[in-house]
């Protein structure tokens, strides 16, 4: 029997990718998948799952929804408590989908800690890390909440119209730490595209946003959170998978 050595290769290179693309999909964690939110820990009761969501035509600062499933979205007040998920991740890619109102204001949170703005900034002709698709500032509490820079703003500002349904593609690597716990890599945005736009690549985030960057230590496994207690959003689609593309170890 003669072996066809030139054959196979390429039989085998063009049947590769379409497994590669196989498995990367199998990968995608879909946690919204419950009717209940059960990927979520407590409180969560007072997110409400409906059919879709828009603007209300009695207040563009708020949402009005119709039944069904699909979509969450946190009330018609718009202050709810944050989603958080039960699992902890570390190197990890994330997908949203998400609406605001006019106004509105949000964000994604990795390990809690490193958030990613959302915030109603369609037109903002120079948007800083607190616009749409920011690493956001970090800030003091007190005397009252403030910014203490700029954080890291977007390359583009992506944002769309509020009362439209946008996406972020987020792809996030952990900090490090040695055996002692000390920090020998900082957490690092690879890539963060809104609206099929890239708007930051290759950033290091040498500490956590917000108020958080003195209030919470760095871990190297955290929780996903979307921010719900700073105006209202819904959210579709919330799917994560683990992330392994830079080859970082423990």
């Amino acid at each position: 029997m003669r072996c066809f050595p030139h054959l196979f290769a390429g039989l085998l290179c063009l049947l590769l990718p379409f497994a590669a693309v196989s498995q990367e999909k199998a990968k995608w964690i879909d946690l919204f998948e419950s009717d209940t939110l059960d990927a979520w820990q407590k409180p969560r009761s007072d997110w409400t799952l409906v059919g879709s969501v828009e603007l209300d035509p009695d207040n563009p600062r708020r949402l009005a929804s119709k039944a069904g499933k699909g979509v969450y979205f946190n009330g018609p007040k718009g202050r709810t408590s944050n989603l958080v998920t039960k699992t902890d991740y570390q190197d990890v890619e994330v997908y949203v989908e998400f609406l605001i109102p006019k106004g509105s204001n949000s964000g994604v949170k990795l390990m809690g800690l490193y958030e990613i703005q959302i915030l109603d900034s369609h037109g903002v002709k120079e948007p800083k890390g607190s616009d749409c698709g920011g690493i956001y500032p970090r800030a003091d509490e007190k005397p009252t909440y403030h910014h203490l820079d700029e954080g890291i703003p977007p390359k583009v500002n992506a944002a769309k119209p509020a009362g439209e349904w946008q996406t972020l593609d987020i792809t996030f690597v952990a900090p490090r730490f040695d055996a002692d716990g000390k920090k020998t890599a900082n957490a690092r945005f690879v890539k963060v595209v809104l609206n099929d736009q890239t708007v930051h690549e290759g950033v290091d985030v040498k500490c956590p946003t917000g108020a958080a960057w003195s209030l919470k230590k760095e871990i190297a496994r955290g929780p996903l959170l979307l921010q719900a207690d700073h105006g209202p959003v819904a959210f579709r689609n919330v799917r994560v998978r683990p992330y392994a593309g830079e080859g970082k170890k423990d």
